[in-house]
């Protein structure tokens, strides 16, 4: 029996290459990547995701960072929590990377660094940033060790060259350095940075350079090491985290640990470990607020009531003039607040308290209520029930006394635009620094509108116990 006949194409005499065209899939929105969930932040996840990302990217660029407390923490929250991307995302992830952005200027280099690892420092705007917190932080032999493997992934040249340096591999960096030199991607003043931090002994004699027209993380971190460290005073909040190092000068450590703490950037046992380390060796400014801090510091650890009296009233100048009362309430909000002090003690330790976590138990405490009646009443939500007459105090009782959200915020929150509607809410909150009590008022409502309520509470108790700068 022949076999059955198999029924195929008749084949070719040729062979043809076919013309392939690939394109690579979109790499997936890092937009939904967060560290708090909707648990922990009581936001949805849905709260970017019917805004234009382009609008969302606009206005958190545009948020202040200078702020009170109390905005500054939810700023945080924001950018930190987990949500859907919002509309019009692309793979490039814009809206993640101005929340990492705004976290920078906000100095919170930690929860920076932990969001960008959570979502996988994997291109080269996110690993620039990475980057940057990494020099900041001392961290950067780990940055250095994925350069190692992926070169490429670099964000600049000088970048390559000092992991170069930093992995031990010289000869390389002066290599690389020489090439990159010749082909011009390297400017005069890199290259001489570079030269001295490859071989400081070459220039031993030579003058100092010229600080950088523009200091970048590297550039800072550089100077350092070839022992020509640039002062960080003028320089964004950020770079402050580099002087809390144990190897920088007391002076310098209290100097970074005041900036910080303005922008609620460091935890307040920072703020204590720092200012009570040494003995003040000379007097005026910053030696004063440390000698007074430590001396108010000693007598609550003893619990001395005639001491705690006799050294809050400087101890609290002091931190107003340092603009830390926030981190000082949370350290000693709670110790003092029911320690039945009398007098100008008494009144200090009430408006501490109400700056505390426990601002509405202070509330509830004889001392605090009879101090300030209209501050009691705020942190117990109820303002509307004391008699007020300033152009502020009207203004934060009208938005605990029914005043409506105003119709562009509700329409947002209504269209499922609640983070945009935020943002908008804050930026109205902060121009009520500039004496627009309306805006005050309009943010406040819509804070409370969408359940935010501890955040209405702080953001006026603070609003009316902080002098801050419009």
């Amino acid at each position: 029996m022949e076999p059955a006949a198999i029924a195929e194409p008749p084949v070719s005499d040729g062979v043809q290459t076919p013309q392939i065209t690939v394109t690579p899939l979109d790499r997936a929105s890092k937009d939904p990547i967060g560290l708090l969930p909707g648990t922990v932040t009581g936001l949805p996840r849905t709260m970017w995701s019917a805004s234009p990302e382009d609008i969302l990217v606009t206005l958190v660029r545009a948020e202040r960072v200078d702020t009170l407390p109390a905005i500054q923490d939810f700023m945080k929250v924001l950018m930190l929590a987990e949500a859907d991307p919002p509309l019009g995302a692309g793979p490039e992830g814009a809206l993640f990377l101005a929340r990492v952005d705004k976290l920078l200027d906000l100095a919170a280099l930690d929860q920076a660094k932990a969001l960008i690892e959570e979502a996988t420092p994997d291109t080269p705007a996110l690993f620039r940033r990475w980057f940057d917190v990494a020099l900041l932080t001392g961290s950067e032999d780990d940055a250095c060790d994925v350069i190692k493997n992926t070169p490429s992934i670099a964000p600049t040249y000088p970048a390559r060259i000092f992991c170069l340096a930093r992995n031990g591999d010289w000869s390389a960096a002066a290599l690389t350095l020489n090439t990159h030199r010749v082909l011009g991607d390297i400017n005069p003043q890199e290259e001489a940075l570079l030269s001295r931090f490859l071989d400081p002994e070459l220039y031993e004699d030579e003058p100092p350079l010229d600080p950088p027209d523009r200091v970048s993380p590297l550039t800072f971190r550089m100077h350092d090491a070839i022992g020509e460290p640039l002062i960080t005073s003028t320089l964004p909040v950020a770079f402050a985290h580099a002087d809390l190092r144990t190897t920088t000068a007391w002076k310098s450590q209290l100097e970074a640990v005041e900036k910080l703490a303005r922008f609620d950037a460091i935890s307040q046992n920072v703020l204590q470990d720092v200012y009570t380390a040494r003995t003040p060796a000379a007097s005026g400014g910053i030696w004063d607020r440390a000698e007074v801090f430590q001396t108010f510091d000693a007598a609550v650890a003893t619990g001395d009531l005639a001491a705690i009296a006799q050294s809050l009233p400087p101890a609290w100048d002091a931190m107003r003039r340092a603009r830390a009362e926030v981190p000082f309430a949370k350290l000693y909000g709670e110790p003092i607040y029911d320690l039945g002090l009398a007098g100008q003690a008494g009144e200090i330790a009430a408006l501490v308290g109400f700056l505390s976590a426990n601002y509405e138990d202070v509330a509830l405490s004889a001392g605090a209520a009879r101090a300030n009646p209209f501050l009691a009443a705020i942190a117990r939500g109820v303002p509307q029930e004391v008699a007020v007459s300033t152009p502020k105090e009207l203004a934060i009782q009208s938005a605990f006394n029914g005043a409506p959200v105003p119709p562009v915020l509700q329409t947002l929150v209504d269209e499922g635009r609640l983070g945009e509607a935020l943002l908008r809410a804050i930026a109205m909150f902060n121009a009520g620094f500039a004496g627009d009590s309306g805006a005050i008022t309009d943010a406040l409502a819509l804070f409370r509108s969408v359940g935010l309520e501890d955040l209405a509470r702080r953001a006026s108790l603070q609003l009316m116990i902080l002098e801050r700068p419009t």
